[in-house]
């Protein structure tokens, strides 16, 4: 893909064919602030570039009958999902229809020139499979604060080697088309506004409980990333005074007391402590524990598991309430791999923020798990390079 909208115009009409599907002429005008004249030569103008094409008659509203509009249908996207212990790679078409969709296990701590090596073999697999010849452009998430405008880790607590590391030129080189990196969070925040739970909500908070912990900050529907490019990063908030080393150095993080790694190590003190039969049996069978244990013995009715996960949804829900009292925003979706846990999970960061924040921000604000699970975070990275492909150049 070479060709880029010319102006602010265009690039408005093509997010809308992205974000609605294909469309009439006289459907797109009544989305637009433009004259039917000036629309028809903007739509003409992106219909040259093979941005767009026609697509059949559309239904009548009295009259003569317009043709649709859709974006063009041979446009691939690269979603790229890389977590702490798994990577998601899809291809997307320009609408954000997933056409194919791998998810292996990846230890982010290998270094950025292992897991590229695996996240090209992946995108290899997916064009072999013939769902896209090449990439019109790709969006990547990784799991730490990015510098946004340059694609750039900074200091990453838990992904050691990646600090500096240039991302977004490396990929770039190495697939042939634009590239944009951001925060994983930010990208599940951004699939489920599009595809998912957040669908039909301007301001809202998506909270990624996986290994680590990071929140999405979505403001009048655009995602908020701060000076820097680090907002959100809630899992370095102190969650408790002089409080359990933590992976960033400091003490008393919300990551040190909950979120994958946290949980895993505390599921096999339990285990080794005595005080959980369930848990030690899991623990001598496969040699270390991880959430998905912790959520099996739940399930079993294990009171020990049970109390890990209620203790960590209460200290995550005393986070997420300082957050509702100082944003207000209408919708927090939880997401993330540790969301396996459940709606005990849920229950408890519900009965803590209703507890915590004031009524005026709570009473008619739903807590709720994500809908797409592994899906939202490619997603959102496809909606994150088709944001800047469908920019005036």
């Amino acid at each position: 893909m070479t060709a880029r909208p010319a102006n602010a115009h265009q690039a408005r009409l093509l997010r809308l064919l992205r974000d609605g599907g294909p469309n009439s002429r006289a459907q797109l005008g009544d989305e637009i602030d433009l004259s039917r004249s000036k629309l028809a030569v903007e739509i003409d103008r992106l219909l040259e570039t093979g941005l767009v094409v026609a697509d059949g008659l559309a239904a009548s509203r009295g009259g003569r009958r317009s043709h649709n509009i859709r974006l063009a249908p041979g446009l691939r996207l690269l979603g790229v999902d890389i977590g702490a212990t798994s990577v998601d790679v899809a291809v997307t078409n320009a609408e954000l229809e997933i056409l194919g969709h791998l998810n292996q296990p990846m230890d982010v701590r290998e270094g950025p020139v292992a897991v590229f090596e695996q996240v090209l073999d992946m995108a290899a697999k997916l064009r072999a499979s013939g769902v896209a010849e090449g990439f019109d452009g790709a969006g990547i998430g990784v799991p730490g604060p990015v510098r946004f405008p340059e694609g750039v880790p900074v200091a990453p607590p838990i992904m050691p080697g990646w600090d500096g590391f240039p991302v977004r030129e490396a990929l770039s080189q190495e697939l042939g088309c634009p590239v944009m990196v951001d925060n994983d969070v930010n990208l599940m925040a951004m699939g489920e506004q599009h595809a998912g739970v957040a669908r039909s909500v301007k301001d809202f908070l998506c909270v990624k409980i996986g290994t680590g912990i990071g929140c999405g900050i979505v403001v009048g529907g655009e995602v908020y990333r701060g000076t820097t490019g680090s907002a959100g990063d809630i899992g370095h908030i102190q969650a408790e005074p002089d409080g359990r080393p933590c992976a960033c150095g400091n003490h008393g993080c919300l990551e040190a007391y909950f979120g994958g790694a946290a949980l895993a190590r505390d599921a096999e003190a339990a285990a080794r402590d005595g005080r959980s039969a369930e848990l030690a049996a899991r623990l001598e069978e496969v040699g270390s524990l991880a959430a998905t244990d912790v959520a099996a013995a739940a399930s079993a009715g294990d009171a020990t598991a049970l109390d890990l996960i209620r203790d960590g949804g209460t200290r995550t829900g005393q986070v997420i309430a300082g957050l509702v009292s100082f944003f207000n925003p209408g919708l927090v979706v939880i997401g993330g791999g540790v969301t396996g846990l459940g709606h005990t999970l849920l229950a408890a960061i519900r009965t803590q923020v209703y507890r915590q924040s004031l009524p005026l921000a709570t009473g008619n604000l739903p807590i709720v798990l994500g809908e797409l699970g592994p899906a939202a975070g490619v997603t959102g990275a496809a909606r994150l390079i088709s944001d800047h492909l469908f920019s005036p150049a």
